[in-house]
């Protein structure tokens, strides 16, 4: 399969989010933020300016959000790579456009909407590195059923969605039920414990009707599965997708497709910086591997490689310099 033959290939689905990133201590986390430390959660608008005070510094602004994350890596990679989402008629909805337009993305499936805010996340890091998302959807949360029909998945063969989207069991529904009718095989990203915990009463009959790859972290397999044993959350998950992806950070990931399980081991990382994005990107790799009919394992090697790059930098948005040097790294696998 040729990338660059102008052949539509993925498109993701989520929200379009603008990350506002910054280092914090652990008893600002403590102090500060309501909700456990990690994972994400959705608070107002005024939360997140008075959490934006109480920094009392400056952020760095990135593009983010979870499907977002993987489709701008895959688009930087040369994949024919769209997206659609829902994003303010602002200064945030215009630098995430921009910044997926360079990346080589399709921006005509963004939606504008006229008056509520583009979604925003504080993504605050803390000294170990993790990061505790603090997100308000505005725009994002304003995507419809009645802004999306199959036609938006003609000539594409794959989407990727992101977990959050089941906060609005309605869409997500819709929007599998779409990618189907137009012949899509579909990947979903778990995204966070809390959603996994939200949604457990739809999302097995989802899993199993309508998603052929499932990635998730450690915490979401546990919440989803009930165990804290890699091997046997990866059996369970397994009897709902063709494909599983569980994710553990520098402990590698364990990948299962049908009957086969395969290890796959992390790529050692000088200092972790931020782990923003990782998973994302993670699957990024992966996808970049599975829709070119690569082994499970170079998928899951691929992954590897650029989630170790975004957790070497701030933010999910890797220097424009290093992606030579990554395009060359994934030939090599």
């Amino acid at each position: 399969m040729d990338f660059h033959s102008g052949k539509k290939t993925i498109i993701g689905i989520g929200s379009p989010v603008v990350d506002r990133l910054a280092h914090v201590a652990d008893s600002f986390i403590n102090e500060k933020i309501d909700g456990k430390k990690g994972g994400m959660e959705l608070i107002s608008d005024g939360d997140i300016s008075s959490i934006l005070q109480s920094l009392g510094k400056e952020t760095y602004r990135a593009p983010g959000g979870s499907a977002g994350n993987t489709l701008f890596t895959l688009a930087k990679l040369g994949m024919s790579a769209g997206f659609l989402g829902k994003m303010g008629d602002d200064e945030n909805g215009t630098f995430y456009k921009e910044m997926f337009k360079q990346a080589g993305g399709d921006v005509t499936g963004f939606k504008i909407h006229t008056s509520a805010p583009s979604a925003l996340s504080l993504c605050l890091i803390t000294p170990d590195a993790e990061r505790t998302m603090r997100t308000h959807l505005g725009a994002a949360m304003a995507l419809s059923p009645d802004d999306i029909t199959a036609e938006d998945f003609k000539g594409y063969t794959h989407l990727h969605t992101e977990g959050y989207l089941l906060f609005n069991r309605e869409l997500i529904t819709h929007i599998l039920e779409c990618a189907r009718e137009a012949g899509c095989t579909v990947s979903m990203d778990l995204a966070s414990f809390e959603v996994v915990e939200n949604s457990k009463d739809i999302l097995p009959d989802l899993l199993k009707n309508y998603v052929d790859i499932v990635f998730a972290n450690e915490d979401e397999a546990q919440a989803f599965t009930g165990t804290s044993d890699p091997e046997t959350a990866l059996d369970r998950l397994g009897k709902y997708c063709h494909v599983c992806a569980l994710k553990m950070g520098e402990k590698g990931a364990f990948l299962k497709h049908k009957n086969r399980t395969v290890k796959v081991e992390a790529v050692p990382v000088l200092e972790v910086v931020d782990t923003t994005g990782a998973g994302d990107f993670w699957a990024a790799g992966f996808l970049y591997g599975y829709l070119r009919q690569k082994d499970l394992k170079v998928c899951g090697d691929l992954g590897a490689v650029l989630g170790a790059e975004v957790v070497s930098v701030m933010g999910a948005s890797i220097p424009e310099e290093r992606w030579e040097i990554i395009k060359n790294q994934l030939t090599a696998i």
